[in-house]
């Protein structure tokens, strides 16, 4: 477990992490989301004893980082998959590891063969493509079969099998039991993996949820309607409280009014619906629009020439 307790870290005069609290907990998969510059890489770089924490505190099973008597016993970590010696060979890298942290020879082969990278453990690091050094640190994070996880950002550099291979990966260790973290900007994939979401925006606290509840309190429900004389079926929706703007294809979008009520309007108007589609936005949207006042970084609109 990891406990995150009024948190905040400063750089002179910039507050990067502001009173933040949260909890991690075993058995589930947890996204840690925000968008660029929300302090998450700090955040995880305070649990790991990277940076110290301007106030708060920050432990693991209890713990701080720094105290921990064997810490790849208890917590493996990828924050940078690239962080490494390039000239190692990849069992090199993971040889020193484990013997610097008292960890059986043997678990050097286990890792590289759960990840994939049997083939290649012989090979230097500075040839492998960027998947490649995530499997890698991937590895490095198991190594010591520890009970609490965090990745930052893994599907980086990954191809579609290597996306899905880190998402029963991160699905299986939580079903072992572990405390599994996991940051990352691809909102399709934590819909899809992450039970849980902490959602930040300029250091602060914006969602602590379990993901099925965000979705449905936050995501914006639609109904895609298909009718002939939909102009006049769009007024008759307004006119019953319901928003209506034009779809792709001649369809209608209805916000504000549910499936069944739609139906029963065009059931009490006489029109055939050719299409009445329910729909929910997805993990993106719902995270676009709940982050758009915590976005540090935007760009400008072009005109049009």
């Amino acid at each position: 477990m990891i406990e995150v307790r009024n948190l905040t870290k400063r750089y002179e005069d910039r507050t990067v992490v502001d009173d933040l609290s949260f909890t991690v907990r075993p058995g589930i998969v947890t996204g840690f989301l925000g968008p660029n510059g929300a302090g998450k890489t700090t955040t995880m770089r305070m649990i790991l004893g990277l940076a110290t924490p301007t106030r708060g505190t920050v432990t693991t099973n209890g713990h701080r980082y720094d105290r921990l008597p064997a810490p790849m016993h208890e917590v493996g970590a990828l924050l940078d998959a690239k962080a490494v010696h390039g000239s190692r060979r990849a069992a090199d890298h993971l040889l020193c590891l484990a013997e610097s942290n008292g960890i059986p020879k043997r678990r050097v082969g286990e890792v590289l063969e759960r990840v994939g990278l049997s083939g290649v453990a012989k090979r230097r690091i500075g040839a492998f493509s960027l998947g490649m050094s995530q499997r890698l640190g991937i590895a490095a994070a198991l190594l010591g079969d520890p009970a609490v996880l965090m990745f930052d950002e893994p599907v980086n550099g990954l191809d579609p099998e290597g996306v899905l291979w880190i998402r029963n990966l991160m699905r299986g260790l939580a079903a072992e039991g572990r405390t599994v973290l996991v940051s990352s900007h691809l909102m399709s994939e934590m819909a899809l993996t992450a039970d849980h979401l902490i959602i930040i925006g300029r250091g602060r606290l914006i969602i602590d949820a379990a993901t099925d509840s965000f979705m449905q309190a936050q995501a914006v429900r639609s109904v895609t309607v298909r009718a002939p004389g939909a102009d006049n079926f769009a007024r008759w929706l307004t006119e019953a409280g319901a928003q209506v703007s034009a779809g792709p294809e001649e369809t209608l979008v209805v916000t504000g009014m549910d499936s069944l009520a739609v139906g029963r309007l065009a059931h009490d108007r006489g029109v055939v619906l050719a299409e009445l589609t329910p729909r929910r936005s997805s993990l993106e949207q719902a995270f676009m629009e709940l982050t758009q006042d915590s976005v540090e970084y935007t760009a400008g609109t072009e005109s049009a020439a």
